[in-house]
């Protein structure tokens, strides 16, 4: 009871936007927003915007179908088999997409009007690779389901050394067609905000951090 009469005198005892931003805080923490440090929930847009890779684990619910469910991981050759439809394609497919796939397949020749849920049940691990001139040289493993830029990649790696060239950082990218791609990136234009690319990483990119040439 004394502790509630000191909260009671102490608020009264504020200026008019002190009690305003402890009415906020409180209103907040009613509502069950995350704590300090505490990844915010994630928003149904971003869990069916995630691009399917292969090594995930997804739940295919048919709605009322429960012989149609399945959960499948998908193969290195971003494909996965279903009953009745077989083996479908989900290279560079989002979650949404792939519903939208498979459901047109059921409903071609098997159902009418089929409703398909796809859930990511475990998400395969992404890495890139930061070598060169950062104090913990080697893989730097993507956040499940969130976007990394290349500055986060490198802080990752514990940063730039002292002799690190932060203007001529390499970025090596694997195209569709097997071909290996360069390019080179001036990463002070990206930590002083001269430069509007994130340069945003994907998995098997590797990122070289070389020497200055004295």
């Amino acid at each position: 009871m004394i502790f509630f009469r000191f909260c009671f005198f102490t608020f009264r005892s504020m200026n008019r936007s002190h009690r305003l931003a402890v009415l906020a805080a409180a209103l907040l923490f009613a509502a069950g927003a995350p704590a300090w440090g505490q990844a915010p929930a994630r928003s149904e847009q971003a869990a069916t915007d995630y691009i399917l890779q292969p090594s995930d684990l997804i739940r295919v619910l048919v709605f009322q179908e429960n012989d149609l469910l399945r959960e499948v991981r998908i193969t290195q050759e971003n494909t996965i088999t279903l009953p009745l439809i077989g083996t479908l394609d989900l290279r560079g497919k989002t979650v949404r997409q792939a519903e939208e796939l498979i459901r047109q397949l059921y409903d071609r020749d098997y159902l009418v009007n089929p409703q398909i849920t796809v859930t990511v049940l475990e998400y395969s691990q992404q890495t890139v690779q930061v070598l060169g001139s950062v104090n913990q040289a080697g893989a730097v493993v993507f956040p499940p389901e969130q976007k990394m830029g290349l500055i986060e990649a490198i802080t990752r790696a514990g940063g730039f050394t002292r002799l690190a060239d932060r203007k001529r950082i390499r970025l090596t990218r694997t195209a569709p067609d097997g071909e290996a791609r360069n390019v080179i990136i001036n990463a002070d234009d990206l930590i002083q905000g001269n430069s509007n690319e994130l340069w945003l990483l994907q998995k098997g990119d590797v990122i070289f951090v070389p020497e200055k040439i004295f």
